[in-house]
């Protein structure tokens, strides 16, 4: 709805159910002029306050109902002003008066005169004080709502201070009071009849020279009782924030704004309060509804009423009566990916754990099973669960084979073990169990129908003595056995879950890209796969597991890149290798000048001799001479002009690429299937390792099957998203079927960023299917950081990554600390995507032995080989990154590195000596891993030192000290 002026209702009314003037809501005329009381009439009070007796009989002729005032409580002269017609007694100045006179006279009063109204003046009365009175004798007490400024917060305690003893009686002006000018006036005389039950008004507020006033009182009394019925005989309480604008109360159904200011409107969105009033619509003065979508708009100074409609109900059909319906719940299965529509992602030879809440009513005992099997068409395995308290339950299941698994829990009312459960505890209470022992026979005869092999067990209990029965009924492997035979009475049925079971490298493998045509040795002399076998023991000697390729295809000519990504290309500039296609093949053919394919596969072979795997980049692009444009034209989408629109990742432009069409009407499926053949392609020759350029601009539905489509015949396949976009699709990704992901690790610098990034991948629900893989650097990702830090900056960014992940990687020229940028981007000068370089890798300055040595300790360390596991540490030092790495056979390796590039960062940390078993003051043995050292520390408290010049970051193992005895 839109933003509108409320209006309130002032005229127009329909008085006709107001028949009397006693039906009237309770207004009181303070007047002590004998001459107003026909003013007052005119304006349809109710009541008018007096001061002296000589005014009743004028009073009472006008209709209205005398209340004499009274300094008092004389019983006997209130009494005899009751019998001169006067109705009531406002009682000034309360507080000053004895409580137990007040109240034993106001009881004798009502007791002559059950009907008379007392009034409390308890302007100033503290709540202490209130306390003294008796509830429910007076009618009405002053509120102090006329002195509030319509923002303060104090008055919902004021009410509640009045509303202790008596019903509030809003005043229009503090009494006394003349200073007001129209606006204000009229603000304060709208507010006071919407305010309260109890309204009363003073001449010398009405006579003050603004005609305007005696008109609206009227309407305002007409108002009120047409209001009335629909509130509470309560005040009404502030529900907007003290300060609020504009301010809101609520009374009953009717909720009251005012606009604090004289000279500005107003507004507040309606959905800020509708769920504070328990409603969706508030019906303003002019019949209009408001609704969340509305504002709530005041003009100055103006005073608002609304009615809160009721809430209303959306019909829901009735529930079918079903007996059947589960009696154990089943819920909080674990591990599972949205309710098991993705697949859990774990290790081969991992052991998974599964729990699960199994929630029944009464306390009769159930038992329970894990059901899981290796694959559709596999045989189904059962697992006892196991109780662990507040009714989870939880059981393990060995990964064996490659593939996706499937399990379920299963779970049921075990009668024999609530049987034994309640025999023992009543023998133990020596009772008598004859009658139980025979309800034990007839559970053994109910197995023995269902198992006829218990029969003759069923029969040799039969014959035996009281004794022997309950030795044999509470025997373990009896109560097994029966267990076993019984009918699972409520049975319940979990959902399927799934679980893609992976091979070791999806998880924990360091990764190394390079290449091909750069490992020549000679910037004139394209590489070849010849060359880069060379290289591999160099690569193997650094412990690196998989060595990726960019892609190894025939590079387009039209529009090829030239150095730095110019658009002009010489003849014999090579293009980027991401320019897919040429008149001798597409993605499944190699690059002729890298070799052939024999030459690949040899290549295959040997990295598998040194225990490297090869990685191949699948990037869905073309250049635009590849074969596809010709052969496959309707697989693009062409422009009206017949051109076609080159690829862009703003603000980067790639002339050189066009994209494929993936919903054009000639693709579908004839496309999906030709990438998924490709694939195929070259894991028929051996790769096993697919690193995926841009995912995430590509269909999810596709994803989802091709991968699926090659893990059902190699599900030692293994797919890495190279998806630098939101983290809903990554993980959207990682769901879908992608085994490992590039991250935002690239841009994590700071210790809190660390900290959270790590909390939100190890600990959020992101763990059961995502696997973060922390490259450092890129050919498209010269990284600010390492651009200007030096080599001790390539140091902490290596050990970061080397320890927070189980998946850490490296471009070809990080271990030379490789930087010079495009400047002002994040870009490598002369960078290898359009040129051949020949690298140097003895180069000084490198470090080359530090990522020897991070690879060596995560090969031998297990708290390393995954993100999982990890807890982080107190230290003070903001520019130290401190935590320990554990795995799930208690191991650990606590891990402290500096993040300052330039300089020496010390700081103090507490040493976790409990987790070895030691006191605050234990001795332990340190070995440093990435120093080869040893040494002892004495206490939890230790200070150390970073160089980022030597080595800005340490791995250590402890091994307790103890004492011979």
């Amino acid at each position: 709805m839109d933003s509108h002026d409320v209006k309130p209702i002032l005229s127009s009314l329909d008085l006709s159910e107001v028949s009397t003037a006693s039906s009237r809501p309770f207004s009181l005329f303070c007047s002590g002029q004998q001459g107003d009381f026909e003013i007052a009439y005119d304006l349809g009070f109710t009541h008018a306050l007096i001061d002296n007796g000589a005014l009743i009989n004028s009073v009472l002729k006008t209709g209205l109902v005398p209340i004499m005032r009274a300094q008092d409580t004389d019983a006997a002269r209130m009494l005899g002003w009751l019998e001169e017609g006067v109705g009531g007694f406002y009682v000034e100045a309360l507080s000053r008066l004895s409580a137990a006179t007040v109240n034993m006279c106001l009881k004798d009063i009502k007791t002559y005169n059950k009907n008379v109204i007392f009034i409390a003046d308890c302007f100033g009365a503290s709540p202490q004080e209130l306390k003294s009175y008796e509830a429910g004798e007076f009618a009405f007490a002053n509120s102090s709502s006329c002195y509030w400024d319509f923002s303060s917060g104090w008055l919902n305690q004021d009410t509640n201070r009045i509303e202790s003893i008596a019903s509030a009686l809003a005043h229009a002006s503090p009494p006394g009071s003349r200073d007001w000018n129209g606006a204000a006036a009229r603000r304060a005389l709208r507010f006071s009849a919407l305010f309260a039950p109890g309204w009363a008004a003073d001449r010398t507020f009405l006579f003050q020279g603004d005609p305007d006033l005696l008109n609206e009182t009227k309407d305002l009394l007409e108002l009120r009782c047409k209001l009335d019925p629909m509130s509470t005989r309560r005040a009404a309480r502030l529900i907007s924030a003290p300060g609020g604008t504009p301010a809101l109360l609520r009374r009953g159904d009717l909720v009251i704004g005012v606009n604090q200011s004289l000279d500005r409107a107003a507004a507040m969105p309606a959905a800020h309060i509708l769920p504070y009033l328990d409603c969706a619509l508030l019906q303003d003065s002019t019949g209009v509804g408001v609704t969340a979508s509305g504002n709530i708009t005041l003009a100055p100074g103006e005073v608002a009423h609304f009615i809160r409609q009721a809430l209303s109900f959306s019909h829901v059909r009735a529930p079918i009566l079903n007996t059947n319906a589960p009696r154990i719940a089943i819920e909080s299965l674990a591990p599972s990916v949205d309710q098991g529509r993705f697949p859990t992602r774990r290790i081969i030879g991992e052991l998974v754990k599964v729990s699960a809440d199994l929630i029944t009513d009464g306390h009769d005992k159930i038992a329970a099973e894990l059901v899981y099997r290796a694959g559709p068409n596999e045989a189904w395995h059962s697992l006892a669960m196991n109780h662990s308290g507040n009714d989870s339950w939880q059981a393990s299941f060995p990964l064996e084979r490659l593939g996706q698994y499937e399990y379920f829990v299963q779970a049921w009312f075990d009668h024999f073990a609530t049987f034994t459960d309640g025999l023992r505890k009543k023998i133990a209470a020596r009772q008598n169990v004859t009658l139980e022992l025979r309800e034990g026979l007839a559970l053994v005869d109910e197995a023995a129908a269902a198992d006829t092999r218990l029969n003759s067990i069923a029969a040799r209990c039969k014959g035996l003595d009281q004794l022997n029965l309950q030795e044999c009924l509470l025997n373990p492997e009896f109560e097994s056995t029966i267990q076993a035979a019984l009918p699972r009475r409520f049975l319940s049925v979990s959902s399927i879950m799934k679980l893609d079971c992976e091979q070791a490298g999806a998880r924990f493998a360091s990764w190394y890209e390079i290449f091909p045509r750069s490992q020549s040795g000679d910037v004139t002399r394209h590489g070849t796969f010849t060359d880069v076998i060379s290289q591999l023991p160099r690569i193997a000697a650094m412990g690196f597991d998989v060595v990726y390729f960019p892609p190894i295809h025939p590079i387009g000519k039209t529009n090829r890149k030239g150095p730095n990504n110019s658009l002009q290309a010489q003849a014999s500039d090579p293009g980027s290798p991401y320019a897919i296609g040429d008149e001798t093949g597409g993605h499944d053919a190699l690059h002729p000048e890298l070799g052939t394919l024999a030459e690949f596969k040899n290549l295959i072979a040997v990295a598998d001799k040194h225990g490297l795997s090869i990685a191949l980049d699948f990037a869905i692009q073309c250049s635009p001479d590849h074969p596809w444009l010709k052969t496959r034209k309707e697989w693009f989408d062409w422009r009206p002009d017949g051109s076609l629109r080159y690829a862009e990742n703003p603000p980067k432009k790639y002339e050189d690429i066009v994209n494929v069409d993936f919903y054009a009407p000639g693709s579908i499926p004839d496309l999906w299937l030709a990438l998924s053949d490709i694939v195929q392609f070259w894991v028929d020759q051996g790769i096993r390792y697919f690193r995926v350029d841009n995912p995430h601009t590509k269909p999810l539905p596709f994803w989802e099957w091709m991968i699926a489509d090659i893990r059902s015949r190699h599900p030692d396949t293994i797919f890495l998203a190279e998806a630098f976009t939101r983290p809903k699709l990554m993980y959207r990704l990682a769901k879908i079927g992608f085994s490992q992901s590039y991250t935002y690790f690239t841009w994590r610098n700071e210790k809190q960023e660390l900290i959270s990034y790590m909390g939100e991948l190890a600990h959020g629900p992101a763990k059961n299917f995502f696997r973060p893989h922390f490259f450092v650097n890129t050919p498209d990702i010269n990284p600010i950081f390492l651009q200007r830090s030096g080599r001790g900056g390539f140091l902490i960014r290596a050990a970061l990554a080397a320890t927070l992940s189980g998946l850490f990687g490296v471009y070809n020229g990080f271990e030379l600390c490789e930087a010079a940028p495009v400047l002002g981007k994040e870009e490598y000068l002369n960078s290898e995507k359009y040129e051949i370089k020949a690298w140097d890798y003895t180069r000084s300055g490198n470090i080359v032995v530090e990522i020897t040595t991070l690879n060596m300790i995560r090969r031998e360390t297990t708290a390393l080989q995954s993100h999982l596991g990890i807890e982080f540490l107190q230290c003070e030092n903001e520019n130290v990154l401190y935590m320990r790495r554990y795995s799930e056979d208690g191991s650990f390796v606590l891990v402290v590195i500096s993040l300052d590039p330039h300089h020496v960062q010390e700081t103090l940390i507490e040493i976790p000596l409990w987790r070895v078993g030691l006191p605050d003051d234990g001795v332990v043995v340190v070995e440093d891993l990435t120093r080869s050292s040893s040494f002892f520390w004495y206490g939890k408290h230790q200070n150390i030192s970073l160089d980022p010049h030597e080595l800005p970051y340490s791995i250590w193992r402890l091994q307790p000290q103890r004492t011979e005895t």
